[in-house]
């Protein structure tokens, strides 16, 4: 299906994914939402479509605004009795238990300080609570989550974390033919890196920068020239 490219407003009733949505089942992402039978955005920007049925809108917000189950890194400011406060680039602080964490109990908390990385998944967030963080999936697991220790930490574009997350994001396919690194990207618009030495770790974060400006259409042709933006 080809969706012609175009620019939507806040409030504005989206036919083009309406009649999509009489033949299949879509999934509405960002900028979008149903009302009744119809499909309005509720965000300003680009109308973007992802093959087979997914819609959301491309919109370059400056203020990360927390939703439940997105993956952030969070920056730890400080203790209140069984909750940390982070902060994760949102209007209001989010919290995060230290039963939160994989096989934490009252006698083995995490060792958390001021200052601390936090790879984590929102778990509840609304407009009438602080936004609550896990560092655990549902099967009580880690995995990728927790605290992100030494590596080389920066901010980018809420629009870049986006593109980063997509599922086999070309950028970070070519950039591990280069060398082995580690990354977690939020979509708050934080990033974590690490290499094996300092020079590679802030080679790797030199490439992932020059995508800031890139589309979803450009990014494919700026992969093939990562490889001198590392070694440079």
């Amino acid at each position: 299906m080809s969706i012609k490219m175009s620019i939507i407003m806040p409030g504005e009733r989206v036919t083009i994914v309406e009649d999509a949505a009489k033949s299949k089942r879509i999934i509405l992402g960002p900028g979008l939402r149903r009302v009744d039978e119809k499909v309005v955005a509720t965000k300003a920007g680009p109308l973007r479509h992802k093959e087979p049925n997914t819609f959301w809108v491309d919109n370059y917000q400056r203020r990360y605004v927390p939703a439940r189950g997105d993956l952030i890194i969070g920056i730890v400011k400080a203790r209140a009795g069984d909750l940390y406060r982070v902060d994760i680039g949102a209007a209001d602080l989010a919290s995060i238990s230290y039963l939160a964490f994989e096989a934490a109990t009252k006698k083995n908390r995490p060792d958390l300080n001021p200052g601390d990385l936090l790879y984590a998944r929102v778990l509840n967030a609304n407009a009438d609570i602080e936004p609550e963080l896990v560092c655990v999936n549902s099967n009580g697991k880690r995995g990728k989550l927790g605290v992100l220790q030494d590596g080389f930490f920066f901010k980018c574009s809420l629009n870049l974390g986006r593109l980063l997350l997509r599922e086999s994001c070309p950028a970070l396919a070519a950039l591990t033919e280069e060398l082995p690194y580690e990354i977690a990207v939020g979509v708050n618009g934080r990033i974590w890196v690490k290499a094996h030495s300092t020079r590679e770790t802030v080679g790797l974060a030199n490439a992932i920068m020059t995508l800031e400006q890139a589309g979803y259409a450009e990014i494919d042709k700026i992969c093939g020239n990562l490889s001198g933006v590392v070694q440079a």
